[in-house]
């Protein structure tokens, strides 16, 4: 009896103990099957924000533009013509000089003393010049009576032409000393602005040396040079007659357009065979001498003007091996990834030949995380800020 009670404990405590196992093999199972969900929950799409802009058409003016050095319009470099020790500077350096005005003087004392030798030579010649001519003026009677032998005329005549010839060279003599002289007083061969003086009082100056006294440059008006490329060179002999009388403006290195408008003046005999442009030049008045040689500045001209062109920022247009591309939003807010042909740049636009159509929105900011069928959300482009994609919020 005692034997059975302990087999029917025995029976129950197993059942018990098998129903407690049970119970957590299923709290267990149902705990992996609820993480086995809750990782396949699938993360929420983030649809990025781009900002866009709309296609312009406009009608534009064609602008272009080069880089020009500014250069006086006659520049004439001042030196010495006889040698001697400069004694006196006559003009104020950078202000306006008149043609013939004294700037600087060398001390005359040698050339004096030259040109007077020379005078005196000439009076010798002279003298000599006028006993021969009378003595020709005695023979030659004589010769005609057969009173004194042909010999005697043939001398005559011989002394008399020598006697000519010595004053002649003498004459010249006084006057290569009067000019000399003459040049011992450097004066301006143009009216202009003459710059900083390169020698001193005291220097020793002449045509052996090197440098200059001063320049003297003409300023009203006055010519900007330009280089222009050998295409642009065969398009304006095309339309020479219009590109003479074209209206050019002149941009100054602060960013200001100098009031006055200029016009192409001089072109070069020649293209240059080392950069392919050829040098022209362009004249601008200058009556207040505000331009100075050597001045940089930008020549703007408007070559034409292009009736109902499509503007877009440079910005939002990609270059990748040559090819110009754009991101353009459809009505759907999908993206189409669109090859454009692109023309001149106006200032931060870009004219676009070919590929769009007025009115179209692209991306101007974010095209870095758009692809081709993906769905954004567009807003209006803002130059000032620059758009951040929304971060997801972090999960628990």
């Amino acid at each position: 009896m005692r034997k059975a009670n302990q087999m029917f404990q025995c029976s129950r405590f197993h059942r018990h103990l098998t129903g407690l196992l049970t119970a957590a093999l299923l709290v267990s199972m149902a705990m992996s099957l609820g993480a086995c969900r809750k990782e396949k929950k699938p993360a929420a799409v983030m649809i990025p924000v781009v900002e866009t802009v709309t296609v312009v058409q406009k009608d534009v003016p064609i602008k272009k533009e080069w880089v020009g050095v500014v250069d006086g319009f006659v520049n004439a470099t001042i030196r010495a013509q006889v040698t001697g020790y400069l004694i006196r500077q006559n003009y104020i350096e950078g202000q306006a000089v008149r043609k013939g005005q004294v700037l600087f003087e060398i001390d005359p004392r040698s050339f004096q003393t030259a040109l007077s030798q020379a005078k005196a030579q000439l009076s010798q010649q002279m003298a000599r010049y006028e006993q021969a001519k009378a003595n020709l003026g005695r023979v030659k009677p004589l010769a005609e009576k057969n009173a004194v032998s042909q010999k005697d005329l043939d001398d005559a005549v011989g002394n008399e032409l020598s006697a000519r010839a010595s004053v002649e060279a003498a004459q010249a003599a006084v006057e290569e000393a009067q000019l000399n002289l003459a040049f011992t007083r450097i004066t301006s061969p143009v009216d202009g602005i003459a710059g900083i003086a390169k020698t001193q009082i005291g220097d020793l100056v002449g045509p052996s040396a090197q440098g200059e006294l001063t320049s003297v440059s003409t300023l009203d008006p006055i010519k900007v040079y330009i280089n222009i490329s050998e295409q642009e060179y065969l398009k304006a002999a095309e339309s020479e007659k219009r590109l003479e009388t074209l209206p050019l403006e002149l941009i100054l290195t602060d960013g200001s357009t100098y009031p006055q408008q200029g016009h192409f003046a001089v072109m070069d005999r020649q293209v240059d065979p080392t950069t392919g442009t050829m040098k022209v030049g362009i004249l601008f008045p200058n009556k207040d001498n505000i331009l100075r040689p050597g001045q940089y500045g930008r020549i703007r001209a408007t070559i034409r003007v292009k009736q109902g062109a499509l503007l877009i920022p440079q910005r939002a247009v990609t270059e990748i091996q040559g090819r110009y591309l754009v991101a353009v939003v459809g009505a759907d807010n999908k993206i189409e990834i669109r090859p454009v042909q692109v023309g001149e740049r106006i200032g931060s636009d870009w004219i676009i030949d070919k590929g769009l159509n007025p009115g179209e929105q692209v991306v101007a900011e974010g095209t870095q995380k758009v692809r081709p069928g993906m769905t954004v959300t567009p807003k209006p482009f803002s130059a000032d800020a620059t758009t951040v994609a929304p971060s997801p919020a972090k999960k628990e």
